[in-house]
């Protein structure tokens, strides 16, 4: 293991280039890029660095802790294991090629300063193993992504930028309050307060009401983050509203926030509260699958098709979680990042699809495969990710959730089931109706990929294909980590994972 605080240069890499970018003087505007480019590649560098040397094994590895407030228990630990270990991966490497290949088209520099602050504090998202800075981190991501759409979104921006902001902001709100209480009522014999996630969740023993209560505010800020149904109304209009480079950024890392949050705040911590609600969360996930899927049907905007896809995708993942069994949250957190690249590549597809056409509008395009066959290509390859046809991403983590969830949530698998369905119509119907038929006189001039639009989509092509075709490297990675949790929700609560042909089995007790 190598000995150098790589998770602390990843946070600051980008925070330092925000700084060095804000600084540039205005009449050197060609350095701006430059800089930004530099900082975004440096920090991709680091995290490769990371996912080489990263062990296959189970525990918080490349472990960095200083004291910050000693008084109060808080420190800057930071710790990854394989639950977090592609979500840093993704978020390093998905900010530079946004940077590089979407053009903000005007005021670049405040738009990379906000762009490589949003990276620095998803980043520390992903890493802290102190739920202090935790919070910090995920509240420092609001103000960046409320400027960037705000700033660069189109017509209904400032609506969908406060949307967002303060559904977000009301979600941590309970968020806050949870933290505070589960560090006071966690502290040691000896009277210390410790923000230490791991500490806590090895040590504290909550009673049982007390860590529900505990549980659900930790929940309803990650609920609204992902977004769960009911709280997921904010997502459709910011991702309409959102720039492309914001969209991609949206939906590839920051709604994983979310997921990852339940996973690492909520189940971690909380394993008997977690046991207790999965029932409800069953039922949400089931509910978000079907509606996000019913409602992508009825748009006529091909970006809010996307946009509520992923509304439908993320509630696939907390069904993974909420099935607690190995197979289950495995498949969830591999759909965390496969979700991403798909998602991400059809919001820059769509993107690229405006730039051509300034219209998002179903009914004004038709035809764009008879002039532009490989980008038509392109599309249909990321769509069909996006599905989940076997051989690409998206089929490895949602097959992985439902046979999984099968020994202990079928019936929710049994809904869930048509949600996979429900995909395939509504993103092929999409696609037969812009692609297909005769193009008229305003598609017909519609322009081929360039060069450059590919080489941005390479990198997401070349992960569709790769994880859908090998995904063992990924998974050998995950499933230790996964495995380690799975044992210490046994080990502190009434569950007992099933095996695949056994039925759940879950003891009544009392609390």
């Amino acid at each position: 293991m190598i000995d150098f605080p790589i998770l602390t240069m990843l946070v600051l890499v980008p925070a330092i280039g925000a700084v060095l970018v804000a600084l540039v003087p205005a009449r050197q505007a060609d350095l701006v890029k430059v800089v930004a480019m530099a900082a975004g590649v440096f920090t991709a560098a680091l995290a490769l660095w990371v996912l080489f040397e990263f062990e296959k094994e189970a525990g918080f590895q490349f472990v960095t802790q200083h004291t910050w407030i000693e008084q109060w228990g808080i420190s800057w630990h930071l710790g990854i294991d394989g639950i977090s270990l592609f979500l840093v991966v993704l978020t390093a490497l998905l900010f530079p090629i946004v940077i590089a290949g979407i053009d903000p088209h005007h005021d670049e520099k405040r738009f990379l300063v906000w762009m490589l602050l949003l990276e620095a504090g998803v980043l520390g998202s992903f890493v802290s193993l102190d739920l202090f800075l935790f919070f910090v981190f995920f509240e420092i991501v609001l103000a960046p992504m409320y400027f960037l759409i705000a700033g660069w979104g189109y017509e209904q921006r400032i609506y969908a930028a406060t949307k967002f902001f303060l559904f977000t902001m009301a979600g941590s709100a309970f968020m806050l309050v949870g933290i505070i209480a589960t560090a006071v009522i966690a502290k040691a014999d000896d009277g210390a307060v410790t923000f230490d996630l791991v500490k806590i969740a090895e040590n504290a023993d909550f009673a049982a009401s007390t860590g529900r209560w505990l549980f659900f505010a930790f929940a309803i800020g990650f609920a609204v983050k992902i977004p769960l149904f009911p709280v997921h109304t904010w997502l459709p209009d910011a991702h309409t509203q959102a720039p492309t480079a914001g969209s991609v950024i949206l939906a590839g890392v920051l709604l994983k926030m979310g997921t990852y949050g339940l996973l690492r705040f909520g189940v971690y911590l909380f394993p008997e509260a977690a046991v207790w609600s999965r029932p409800l969360f069953l039922t949400l996930a089931t509910i978000g699958i079907i509606w996000g899927a019913i409602a992508a049907t009825m748009q006529k905007d091909l970006k809010r098709i996307v946009a509520y896809s992923s509304v439908a995708h993320l509630g696939f993942i907390v069904l993974g979680i909420f099935a607690l069994t190995g197979t289950a949250i495995s498949g969830g957190v591999l759909q965390n990042v496969n979700h991403g690249v798909s998602t991400g590549a059809l919001f820059i597809l769509v993107g690229m699809i405006y730039e051509r056409r300034h219209t998002r509008q179903i009914s004004e395009l038709r035809g764009i495969q008879s002039v532009a066959p490989v980008f038509a290509a392109a599309f249909t390859l990321v769509m069909l990710s996006s599905i989940g046809v076997p051989g690409l991403n998206g089929f490895v983590g949602e097959f992985m959730v439902l046979v999984g969830s099968f020994a202990s949530a079928r019936w929710w698998v049994f809904v869930a089931a048509t949600g996979v369905i429900l995909a395939a119509l509504y993103l092929l119907w999409a696609y037969q109706r812009v692609f297909h038929t005769e193009p008229d006189d305003a598609n017909r001039s519609f322009a081929e990929l360039r060069w450059k639009e590919g080489m941005v989509l390479l990198p997401f092509i070349a992960a569709i294909v790769f994880a859908g075709v090998y995904p063992k490297p990924m998974l050998d990675r995950i499933q230790p980590s996964v495995e380690s949790l799975m044992e210490h929700v046994q080990e502190r609560s009434n569950w007992v994972e099933p095996k695949p042909t056994e039925p759940v089995i879950v003891e009544e007790e009392g609390g």
